[in-house]
């Protein structure tokens, strides 16, 4: 008999929490959404996503909170990175303040700011009665048209720092003497942000926008905690459709189905993504 290798019996407890882990619910899922209630063999699940107007509305929602999310917290990231990049003393202290929203949890971050719209107490429609705005009908979350810009609202307060971060990594990163050649040559502002600031950045603007999307296409514990999705189907995503149809309805076939769809679409845009802004590099 064969004597295993000298490193398999170190490696063999991490690839069977990895098998345990990632590999057999990634099986077990794929069984689940082929499987009919009966127990048999069925893509209905798939074939019932074509006909789920709720199932196109939540995919839609996700969509444009991404993009909305994305563009916002990506401008302001790059604002405040070029900002804070263009200070001299007192660089650092303007840099983790910046940081204290993202080093909060997601659920205690949409706690508080639960708290924040509260439309009796909360300290936003407080603040408004105290300067003289009327503030009775302001009710942030519960009403259908203001619901998605008070959840959109948190994620671009918590997750902007993110984006600062990866960008103001990335001017660091650029050496200085392209910036004294074009002071040199008399070049202005934003001359200089557009031929060298911006092609140098470009990896990591990639990276940055890649990390923050994806995160941002499973959005669900701060819309959980705010509206649960609503008020009605206001502000439901996809990633809290497949929690209510999973644990509320215990749907788990047409969850999986889901699922599945969802991270196909996601690579999907992430590729599409990633060929853009190489395409725009190449020009």
């Amino acid at each position: 008999m064969k004597k295993l290798p000298a490193g398999v019996p170190w490696i063999a407890p991490a690839v069977g929490l990895l098998l345990a882990l990632s590999i057999y619910p990634l099986i077990y899922s794929i069984k689940v959404s082929f499987t009919s209630e009966a127990g048999g063999f069925t893509a209905a699940h798939y074939a019932r996503l074509f006909q789920d107007r709720l199932f196109a509305v939540a995919c839609w929602q996700t969509a444009e909170y991404l993009t909305v999310a994305l563009v916002v917290e990506f401008g302001l990231g790059l604002s405040l990175a070029l900002l804070v990049d263009s200070l001299g003393r007192g660089r650092g202290v303007f840099r983790a303040g910046l940081l204290a929203p993202m080093l909060l949890p997601p659920v205690v971050a949409a706690v508080i700011w639960r708290l924040i719209y509260n439309p009796q107490f909360g300290v936003l429609n407080g603040t408004l009665r105290a300067a003289g705005i009327p503030a009775q009908r302001l009710t942030w979350t519960s009403g259908e048209s203001s619901a998605m810009f008070s959840v959109l609202l948190v994620d671009i307060w918590e997750w902007t720092p993110f984006l600062f971060l990866l960008l103001s990594a990335g001017l660091q990163a650029i050496p200085q003497e392209p910036y004294e050649a074009a002071k040199i040559d008399g070049a202005s502002q934003w001359q200089v942000f557009r031929d060298i600031t911006l092609p140098l950045l470009k990896p990591t603007i990639v990276l940055a926008l890649l990390l923050r999307a994806m995160d941002l296409a499973r959005i669900f514990d701060q819309i959980f905690i705010l509206t649960q999705g609503g008020p009605g189907f206001a502000t439901e995503t996809v990633s809290l459709y497949i929690y209510r149809t999973a644990f509320r309805f215990f749907n788990f076939g047409y969850a999986a189905a889901m699922s599945f769809v969802a991270l196909a679409l996601t690579t999907i845009f992430a590729r599409a993504l990633l060929r853009g802004m190489r395409a725009g590099s190449a020009r």
